[in-house]
């Protein structure tokens, strides 16, 4: 498979995934519980990740390596692992948050900042740790529309997100009935 399908699989598997985790905090048990509600679906998103490094080290084995590794290799993987655990803890975090305000409907608001966010900061990284050659002023004006346009994007999608929760009824209009009196 070539990198363009795998990258499309990780956009499928990404873009459901904030909506997927909102869904198991949801249906966890609330109450006085609602409060660990993220915490206890990040729980569970933490042991997904634990079987899936087994299921990885059983493809290393399958694949014949030999299980060497690099003190540098070791470090940076585990500071991205840590960087994306802290990121999907934080997530669960924004995804509570954001249901106080729009319920169900809370990735709806939250998941367009975070992945039009991500790839502007990942580019900013890119850049620092790769500078392009002929240094910032040889960036392309498309490239620097395209991050505007991403980080406007996100703005207007979170801001103008839709909602399941009920708009409040308008007050209907009191029309003023005339005074009776009764007299006998």
């Amino acid at each position: 498979m070539n990198w363009l399908t795998f990258a499309l699989m990780t956009v499928l598997s990404w873009g459901v995934y904030g909506v997927l985790l909102h869904k198991g905090r949801g249906e966890m048990p609330m109450g006085a519980e609602a409060p660990h509600a993220g915490l206890k679906a990040f729980l569970f998103v933490c042991i997904a990740y634990a079987l899936i490094g087994i299921a990885t080290m059983a493809l290393l084995k399958l694949r014949g390596s030999n299980w060497s590794f690099t003190g540098g290799g070791i470090k940076w993987s585990l500071i991205a692992g840590g960087a994306g655990a802290i990121g999907a803890f934080t997530l669960v975090l924004a995804l509570g948050a954001a249901a106080q305000i729009y319920k169900g409907a809370a990735a709806a608001a939250v998941m367009p900042i975070v992945f039009a966010g991500a790839p502007i900061i990942n580019t900013i990284v890119a850049m620092a740790l790769h500078p392009p050659e002929g240094g910032l002023k040889s960036l392309p004006l498309p490239f620097l529309l395209g991050c505007v346009l991403a980080a406007t994007g996100a703005f207007l999608v979170a801001k103008f997100a839709p909602s399941n929760v009920a708009a409040p009824a308008k007050p209907a209009a009191t029309q003023a009935t005339p005074a009776t009196s009764e007299t006998k």
